[in-house]
């Protein structure tokens, strides 16, 4: 019998991106016997460009358009994302077609002598590239010094320890893929000062019309996760959906019950809008309806206070 040809998985050739890419070959593997799967390392705009924002230098999508790319042109079967970068509307034929189980979605603190935010001196030095934790950190400490900060995790960590900024915050979910997790000093209160939308959640996108990867990929799908995510993109979504907007959101779900939480905030952290919730949900089409209601109240809010898109 003809051996079957590899799924092709493509990612990001970050270091993060192949060490979490690596985990869901393994699971995949493992729930596929006989089925062989190969990771494609695709270099993206996203990680090309070091020297400015994501903002200014085109958005989120910046981190998908190749990947996109190469799974229509028929160069790779699979792409993995991290769920936080993965745009709110995906391209024709494309589809999340699998979320595995998520990560502790908070944020980790990275900093050589404070052992939480509030030990830090009042006129800290934080380094950050997400306009969203520019403004929490601002929202909670007005007197914060704030630069951008890019790089993957182990550029980061390094500037840390060499001492050109006092501290960063980095997602624990991915310290923890990394096997970094030790450098987290404390792990940031998710409701006080919720993550990103999706932190900690993969996502795992295929061809919507390609049968065997999508029942390839089937066996690895989380429900509890799915749930979340529904929740918080729709509340991404409703309030803008792009990386120039502060939006933090956390949904939890277990045993059709949801706890949500979710934020807007001004970039400079002076106005902050929030919405959370804590009832039934049965499922993820319960989860974006709730998602969207809170978003959109929110924005009503806010009203023309911030300029949205």
């Amino acid at each position: 019998m003809a051996e079957l040809p590899p799924f092709r998985i493509g990612a990001r050739g970050s270091p993060l991106s192949l060490a979490q890419t690596g985990h869901v070959r393994d699971a995949l593997l493992a729930a596929n016997p006989g089925r062989a799967f190969e990771i494609v390392p695709i270099v993206t705009s996203g990680d090309r460009i070091q020297d400015r924002s994501l903002l200014e230098a085109g958005g989120k999508g910046l981190f998908t358009k190749e990947l996109d790319e190469a799974m229509a042109e028929g160069r790779i079967d699979i792409a993995v994302h991290s769920m936080k970068d993965l745009p709110a509307v995906l391209p024709d034929g494309i589809i999340l077609a699998c979320t595995p189980v998520r990560e502790d979605p908070r944020d980790a603190l990275i900093c050589k002598s404070a052992g939480s935010l509030a030990e830090l001196p009042a006129d800290a030095h934080i380094g950050t590239a997400s306009l969203r934790r520019q403004a929490q950190l601002l929202a909670l400490y007005p007197d914060f010094r704030i630069s951008i900060l890019r790089g993957n995790i182990q550029t980061r960590l390094r500037k840390v320890e060499e001492g050109g900024v006092d501290a960063t915050l980095l997602a624990y979910s991915g310290l923890r893929r990394m096997g970094l997790a030790e450098h987290a000093r404390s792990l940031i209160d998710p409701v006080e000062t919720p993550p990103a939308p999706c932190q900690g959640a993969l996502a795992i996108t295929a061809r919507a019309d390609d049968g065997a990867v999508l029942s390839a990929l089937a066996p690895i799908e989380d429900l509890a996760t799915r749930i979340e995510i529904s929740a918080e993109r729709a509340f991404l979504a409703s309030l803008d959906g792009s990386c120039r907007t502060p939006i933090a959101a956390l949904a939890r779900w277990s045993d059709g019950h949801i706890t949500f939480v979710g934020e807007f905030l001004s970039p400079d952290g002076r106005q902050r809008w929030r919405r959370s919730a804590d009832e039934a949900c049965p499922g993820s089409t319960e989860a974006a309806a709730l998602g969207a209601r809170l978003g959109q109240d929110l924005r009503a809010e806010a009203g023309s206070a911030i300029a949205f898109g």
